[in-house]
Formats: C-alpha cells, sequence, structure tokens
C-alpha cells in the first residue's frame, strides 16, 4: 500500500479513537457507553467499503497506540490492502443535496438537480443521473421525511483549560492594500473552558495556509488542546491539518453540517468583536487592524469579567496552568507538507517546479519529502522512516567540474610498504 494512503488510514484511525486516548481517565460506564456509541455509528472509511466498526478493531486500535508510545504510524494498516472506494457524488454535492432536500421536501429529483445548477454546485455540463440521485437520498432516510422531532441540545463546557478548543472564521472589514480594498478574515481560537483566545487575527484570504499559521502561533502561545472543533469548510476539512492534529495528538472534530450551534461560543464572540472592537475601529491598513485588535484583547477583553464564568479570561485559564501540555520542541516541523516521489537514475526529483539531487543510495527508490513552500532549501527526505538529511537544488555548472568515480571501485591491490619506520598503504583503483 502506497504511503500516503497508509497515512491516511491511520489519521481516520486516530480521529476515531481519539475519545479514549486524549482525555483523562474514562470512568467504565463512560468507556462502554463511548464503545457503543462508535459501534452504532455509519462510518467513512477510506479505501473500505465498510461503514461499521467493531468492538473488537477498537480495542485493537486503541491497545496499538497505547503501546508504541502513542505514535501514530503505529495505526497504518499492516500486513494487508484496503479495497479503494470510487465515489459517484463528490462531498460538496452530497452535502448539497442533503441540504436541498431538507429545505424543499416536496421537490422532484429533476427539480433538485436543476437547483444545483442554478446554485453553481454542479456545472451546467455535467451529467447527474436521477437514479443515482434517487438511490443516495432514499440511502440517507431523506424520502417521506417525517416530522422532525426536537433536537436535544444542551449546554457544555470543558473542565479543564485546553481540554477543549473551538475555531472558526468570520468575515472582517474592508482594508486597502496597495491602493486597492480588500476584503479581510477573522481566524480564531477559543478554549472553551475559560472563553481565552489562544490566538486570533485578521487574513486576506482564508486558505489553509492562512489558517494553520494561525493555529501555530496559538500553539506557541497556549500549549497543545486536547480537541480542536472546526467548522466544516474547505480549510478545515484538508487532509494536511488532519495529519498535523493526530501528529501532536489532538483530536479533530467537525460539526455536523449547517448546525452552528454547536460552535455557539465561537459565535458569542465575534459579536463581542463587531460590537466591542470593529464597531469602535477606524483605519484601512490590515497590519494597523491586527496590531488595534491584539491590544483590544489582551487589554480589554482579556481582562474583563466574563457574563457567564464570573471571572476574567485569563484568570480562570491561568487557574489550573498544571495541566496544560507544553508544545514538542521545532514545532514547525510539524507543520510541514509531504509528498512522495521516485528518485531518477541520475538522483534528481523534482518538487514545485524544482529540481534537487538525492543520495545515490536512494536511486530508483520511492522516498517521503517533508518541506515548506516558502522554505524551499530545506527539504527533507525519508525512506523507510529513517531521514537522509536535506537535500539540495541541483546545480548543473558545479556538476559539471565534480569528477565522477564509479559505483564498483575494484581494490587490486593494498600493499604494505615499510619506509623509514613508517607504515603507509597504497590502493591501486580500476579506471
Amino acid at each position: 500500500m502506497e504511503e500516503e494512503k497508509r497515512r491516511e488510514i491511520a489519521t481516520f484511525r486516530f480521529g476515531v479513537i481519539s475519545d479514549f486516548v486524549v482525555s483523562h481517565e474514562l470512568e467504565r460506564g463512560e468507556r462502554e457507553r463511548l464503545l457503543l456509541e462508535k459501534t452504532n455509528r455509519r462510518w467513512t472509511i477510506p479505501y473500505s467499503r465498510r461503514t461499521r466498526l467493531s468492538r473488537s478493531t477498537l480495542l485493537s486500535w486503541i491497545r496499538r497506540y497505547e503501546r508504541s508510545g502513542r505514535k501514530l504510524e503505529a495505526l497504518s494498516p499492516q500486513g494487508r490492502g484496503d479495497i479503494g472506494r470510487s465515489r459517484v457524488l463528490d462531498e460538496e454535492v452530497a452535502q448539497m443535496l442533503i441540504r436541498l432536500r431538507k429545505e424543499l421536501p416536496r421537490a422532484s429529483v429533476k427539480s433538485l438537480i436543476e437547483e444545483l445548477r442554478t446554485r453553481k454546485v454542479l456545472d451546467s455540463w455535467a451529467r447527474l443521473s436521477p437514479t443515482t440521485v434517487y438511490r443516495f437520498l432514499k440511502a440517507q432516510g431523506l424520502f417521506d421525511l417525517p416530522q422532525e422531532p426536537p433536537k436535544d441540545r444542551r449546554r457544555f463546557e470543558a473542565e479543564l483549560p485546553n481540554d477543549l478548543w473551538q475555531s472558526d472564521m468570520m468575515y472582517g472589514p474592508v482594508v486597502r492594500v496597495e491602493g486597492r480594498q480588500r476584503k479581510t478574515f477573522l481566524f480564531a481560537f477559543l478554549d472553551d473552558m475559560s472563553r481565552l483566545i489562544p490566538h486570533a487575527q485578521f487574513y486576506l484570504t482564508e486558505g489553509l495556509e492562512n489558517y494553520l499559521d494561525c493555529l501555530r502561533q496559538a500553539l506557541l502561545k497556549r500549549g497543545l488542546p486536547r480537541r480542536l472543533y472546526v467548522d466544516n469548510g474547505p480549510a478545515f476539512r484538508s487532509q494536511h491539518l488532519s495529519q498535523i492534529t493526530a501528529s501532536l495528538g489532538i483530536a479533530l472534530v467537525h460539526s455536523t453540517p449547517y448546525q452552528p450551534e454547536g460552535r455557539g461560543k465561537c459565535e458569542r464572540w465575534f459579536r463581542t468583536v463587531r460590537e466591542g472592537f470593529l464597531s469602535r475601529w477606524q483605519g484601512e491598513d490590515l497590519e494597523n487592524l491586527n496590531q488595534a485588535f491584539r491590544r483590544w484583547m489582551e487589554g480589554t477583553y482579556h481582562q474583563s469579567l466574563h457574563s457567564v464564568t464570573a471571572q476574567t479570561p485569563l484568570e480562570r485559564f491561568s487557574s489550573h496552568l498544571e495541566c496544560l501540555r507544553p508544545v514538542p520542541p521545532h514545532l514547525e516541523d510539524f507543520f510541514r507538507k509531504r509528498t512522495l516521489r521516485i528518485v531518477a537514475k541520475d538522483r534528481t526529483l523534482s518538487l514545485n517546479g524544482r529540481l534537487y539531487e538525492a543520495p545515490v543510495s536512494l536511486i530508483g527508490k520511492k522516498v517521503v519529502l517533508f518541506y515548506h513552500d516558502h522554505d524551499p532549501a530545506r527539504v527533507e527526505v525519508f525512506f523507510e522512516e529513517h531521514s537522509y538529511g536535506f537535500i539540495t537544488l541541483l546545480d548543473q555548472k558545479v556538476n559539471f567540474r565534480v569528477r565522477r568515480l564509479s559505483h564498483r571501485i575494484e581494490i587490486q591491490s593494498e600493499q604494505k610498504e615499510v619506509s623509514g619506520g613508517k607504515l603507509s598503504f597504497r590502493k591501486e583503483e580500476s579506471s
């Protein structure tokens, strides 16, 4: 099985068992309840047609993870291959079909397909069979929808700081960049127990790169959370984000689509930002916006009594500092991207339009590269979980001046000579 697939499966398995391995010690009753809940649930398992997980499977994953010293690699498939699974409907189309069926319960299947095209979710040229849509909605139990009973919604609060972080994105004010007006986006992390903000910052785009930058700064400031509760947006559904959190021992939890109530504390804080900060902010520059925002957050928000906890966020967070998990050394390495390459016969491999030279011993091997887009000079190469160091950018002019030796050197003779009381060795190499 390819390394990327093994890594994706291990990340999925960690997400399933994360409640058991990152929480405080669970009581037997709570542990059994979680096991029953996960065995009754239907899962989308990477590269498998199965949708259920047995109790014995879950327990075996937990044992393997704990016995390995909590290494993500222990959850990779061992000695077998998984069956690939193709999907007729991609995730975006499937989610929108579910939403439309609930919004328009009387609409026909053909009407739903036309609505997908109207909303630009489905391209005008794309063909989608009504039978496929019908079977999908039937499998989801969305034909002849019964009257939906009231949902059991309950307030909750994490027991300790960094037990749970909520994260979301808010549209910010317009700023001027190089003479043009640009929209801004506020990424934020909120500690559920204390309502403290580990980090929040305005950016010019809502892409994954900016979200990871915000996450990195939050971790450096406040340590590692045990769970990270996020939306279902593209940045939060990234496989790269899943691998980063799993490698750091953080359980990544996604909220139910189209139900923002689960992230209520984050939504409420965004309202505080609009009313308490943005309503008073005057300026046009992104840098000045973030500077003023940091001053307001540290000097006003973190120092003000919260209406629910009756404590300031900073005071409540600091009351249990002994429970915080520090970030590991070289945190930056956990945020590196990874990709697979095969080393060519001339020792070269390509990455982001650049050619690199790998060690001779890796010629013909499929290797894993860890890298940052912003630092092309530091690309580390791994083969079979062993690091071969940083590879160098190809310089053909330097290679022209380097004398090449045969890979196979034959020692024709090794003669010991003693001259003037000194012992010397002479080796003759075949030309």
